[in-house]
């Protein structure tokens, strides 16, 4: 059973005889208290830990502590990591809250923790400033190989200036990927914040520190991603934390084409360019992302079809029955494509497309009782005539035939191919693509849609009905 260290706070106030109150009265400020679990949860409730979701695979009764195990002093936590097949759930994690007003923890520079598993497993996630409302200042570091022996690990904070009133202490996910499946026992202890003094050479980065492009339209919304923070540790090693987007601040180039948050959303609101970049501290980020507003754009018709009607693969108007995978990079080919959005509606770009797939085989769709399938394309180039689909059923071996042939995917009874024409240049068209030739009697496995030629041109609302 826990033991809770319970801390006490004072605080005085002067009063001036002459006047009511002082000219300068302070700011509160929170406790800085380093201790996160010593022998016990240092500043914390006896309900400091809170699980991950169940509903999300997460096992609660994996968690406590040991007596008989510890770093230092008498105690630690321990966990016992479940095997996938637990009924009770596959994996284990959570976070440590500070239910109270939580810590000012600018003084610090790193998060240190002794741990040691029951074999040499890796864990997936150790980290802090996640609170589940937000997490907006989360840090972590990812695949870590425990020993059989205790060990410190360390965690640099990415920008501790942030962290004034942070309450998620401590954060850990572990599962059994690295033990065939085989469960195990792990053991923590001697979680504190520190200033260490020899965390150096900060590189941030955003967008994994590449710098990307997009040709986009007015109203479109892209979150910056891949935002982490490297540092240089006492012993010349590196360590990379991957960063919460609340970290960094951001920039645009231009503010009457791109905005972008403090959240790390860019709001595209003119025509034109803009280059969107990022620093931590006042260190510049590697990464960057530079946008190519065409200005307004009319998104494509809303669908008139029943709802119950539909199965639908990409579309805002309905619920998607499948995760689509629209970027399957097939051999040769030569295919860029995104998802943008404008006016909250989402829709796929694709540039210089020869040959290209939407994948859906991992959740095949039975379409038995369907007879069309629906598109909605947009061309801008007057030069561009057709494009072609084929949809595609799921063969006997559990795989869609993908093979190229004279630049193109080869056709063969289980395929089904319809030529899109008769574009307007700068206007949406629907096309209604029956489910018939050979496909009619097929079509309860569905696993994928092939698209030809363009080579520039936007898709939405696709669904069967």
């Amino acid at each position: 059973m826990f033991t809770l260290a319970v801390l006490g706070f004072a605080a005085a106030l002067a009063v001036s005889c002459e006047r009511e109150f002082s000219d300068e009265v302070a700011l509160a400020t929170y406790p800085s208290t380093p201790e996160v679990f010593t022998d016990f949860p240092v500043g914390l409730t006896d309900a400091f830990f809170v699980s991950y979701d169940p509903a999300d695979g997460a096992n609660v009764y994996g968690f406590g502590t040991d007596d008989n195990e510890a770093y230092k002093g008498n105690s630690s936590i321990r966990i016992e990591v479940p095997a996938p097949s637990d009924p009770n759930g596959g994996f284990i994690g959570g976070i440590f809250l500070d239910r109270g007003n939580g810590r000012n923890l600018t003084e610090y520079d790193a998060l240190t923790f002794w741990a040691k598993g029951s074999t040499t497993a890796t864990v997936g996630l150790f980290g802090f400033g996640t609170d589940f409302q937000g997490d907006k200042y989360a840090a972590g570091i990812n695949d870590i190989t425990l020993s059989t022996d205790w060990r410190q690990y360390t965690i640099p904070i990415p920008n501790a200036a942030k962290l004034v009133q942070e309450k998620g202490m401590f954060t850990f996910s572990a599962g059994t990927q690295s033990t065939n499946g085989l469960g195990y026992s792990l053991w923590i202890d001697e979680i504190r914040f520190e200033k260490l003094g020899n965390i150096a050479q900060p590189r941030p980065a955003i967008f994994n520190g590449n710098d990307e492009e997009m040709s986009v339209f007015n109203g479109t919304e892209i979150n910056i991603t891949g935002t982490t923070q490297t540092f240089n540790m006492g012993d010349g090693s590196d360590v990379t934390v991957t960063a919460a987007k609340g970290y960094f601040d951001y920039a645009s180039s231009d503010p009457f084409v791109a905005q972008v948050n403090e959240n790390g959303v860019v709001t595209v609101v003119g025509e034109g360019t803009a280059k969107i970049t990022a620093s931590v501290n006042g260190v510049e980020a590697s990464g960057s992302l530079t946008v190519e507003s065409s200005g307004n754009f009319d998104v494509a018709p809303a669908p008139t079809h029943p709802a119950a009607d539909v199965i639908s693969v990409f579309s805002d108007a309905y619920t998607n029955a499948v995760e689509i995978n629209f970027d399957p990079r097939y051999g040769g080919s030569t295919t860029e494509t995104k998802i943008s959005s404008a006016g909250g509606d989402e829709f796929l770009i694709y540039k210089n497309n020869n040959y290209t797939g939407i994948e859906f085989w991992e959740t095949p769709i039975d379409a038995s009782s369907k007879t069309h399938m629906h598109v909605d394309i947009f061309v801008d180039d007057a030069s561009i005539t057709q494009i072609a689909f084929q949809i595609r059923d799921i063969g006997a071996n559990g795989v869609i035939n993908t093979n190229i042939y004279n630049g193109l995917p080869t056709l063969d009874d289980k395929d089904y191919r319809f030529t899109a024409s008769g574009f307007v240049a700068g206007e949406w068209k629907s096309f209604e693509i029956p489910l018939g030739g050979a496909l009619a009697s097929q079509k309860n496995n569905l696993g994928s849609i092939v698209l030809v030629g363009g080579p520039n041109f936007i898709l939405d609302n696709i669904y069967f009905y």
